[in-house]
């Protein structure tokens, strides 16, 4: 009897354990290949958006990022001395005068220049529109490239159409409109020598208007402003109402009455002292404030502030010629009938003055005020009296 129930027991138990045993096995693998073929399936599914989206954004999006962050190293290592000592190319910035001021600034601490610099003057001209005397400056430059530059400060709204093959094509800086005897004169004189000092080549600069003539050849008149020991820039004490009469003591303490001078607005100066112009903030604000009409600032705060800094340096003249014979606020202005010969001599004649602390009758290298009607005698008396 108990054998019996043994061998009950016995052919039972393989039926209760074998078959739980044999279900597992059969459901893991079922599980585990249901997981694998759930994860390849998510991978290719992963790998597919991955590969759409980088040919589609990636190259558009992180190429793009990079790039800017990797050339200016690339282009700086690239850059040789020419591109930093170059004119540049297009007188049309969009910087702001306080920018433009600010970036002509800057000087060179060694002196001695690693390239061969040939100083030029720059001619630049402020002007309300078209330059009706043209054709003589283009007489009067050609033939020297090289040693001269211009520059044209005209109203916001003149468009020039100078021919490509005109020295005055492209000469344009960007300007803001003056009034005559206002602060907006002076800043457009500084807005004029910030931009010609963006040339390091610029070593001297004229101060010239639509109406102004050159009275010799090119030759003559470089050579008399490179070889000068002083910059022509007028500043004489006036004691008189229109001189001392025009100080406000508001000026104190940066400018006292004794310090006070008067000159004419057209001027030729050197490199240091255009950059004591276009760097000065000590002197602007008070002469904008307190020398307003009948306070003429164009005619007091170049003087006054250079004699201030730099006395040494001027020689207290102009070398633009004019005939306030004729008396009023502004000097003659001649037309087509008043060009003789006779004129002509007259205004080279001149008085005598102290050109490197000797004294000559070469005293004016420029002159005005000539109308456009003059144009036609003055280019046919050039050759003869003005020697180009």
């Amino acid at each position: 009897m108990q054998s019996r129930v043994v061998q009950m027991v016995e052919e039972n138990k393989d039926p209760l354990v074998v078959p739980r045993t044999n279900g597992i096995t059969r459901a893991l693998p079922q599980r585990l290949l249901h997981l694998l073929m759930l994860f390849l399936f998510l991978c290719f599914t992963f790998s597919v958006a991955s590969i759409y989206m980088i040919k589609y954004f990636g190259f558009h999006s992180i190429v793009p990022t990079i790039k800017p962050s990797l050339l200016p190293c690339i282009e700086e290592e690239s850059k040789n001395l020419e591109s930093w000592i170059n004119p540049p190319s297009n007188l049309l910035h969009t910087m702001s005068d306080k920018e433009l001021l600010w970036r002509a600034s800057m000087v060179p601490r060694v002196k001695k220049y690693p390239f061969k610099r040939v100083p030029k003057i720059a001619f630049m001209f402020l002007t309300k529109g078209a330059l009706p005397l043209a054709p003589i400056w283009e007489r009067f430059f050609k033939g020297h490239q090289g040693f001269y530059s211009i520059y044209i400060h005209s109203l916001p709204s003149f468009e020039a159409d100078f021919p490509a093959s005109s020295v005055f094509y492209k000469r344009q800086i960007p300007s803001q409109v003056t009034e005559w005897g206002k602060m907006s004169m002076c800043d457009a004189e500084r807005r004029l020598l910030a931009n010609a000092l963006l040339d390091i080549s610029n070593e001297w600069f004229v101060l010239l208007s639509e109406s102004c003539i050159p009275l010799y050849n090119f030759n003559v008149i470089y050579k008399y402003i490179s070889q000068s020991k002083h910059s022509f820039v007028g500043a004489f004490d006036d004691p008189g109402p229109y001189g001392r009469g025009r100080y406000d003591e508001n000026m104190l303490p940066e400018v006292n009455i004794s310090q006070w001078r008067k000159g004419s607005q057209w001027f030729e100066m050197s490199r240091k002292l255009a950059l004591f112009i276009v760097e000065d903030t000590k002197f602007y604000p008070k002469f904008a404030e307190f020398c307003r009409p009948a306070c003429y600032v164009d005619e007091h705060y170049f003087p006054t502030m250079l004699t201030i800094q730099a006395s040494n340096l001027l020689a207290n003249r102009s070398i633009t010629w004019v005939d306030w014979s004729r008396g009023g606020a502004h000097p003659a202005t001649f037309g087509k009938s008043d060009i003789t010969e006779e004129f002509m001599k007259r205004m080279l004649a001149g008085p005598n003055c102290t050109y490197n602390d000797r004294n000559t009758s070469m005293c004016y290298l420029f002159a005005r005020k000539f109308a456009p009607s003059a144009l036609e005698p003055l280019f046919l008396l050039a050759p003869k009296y003005l020697g180009f």
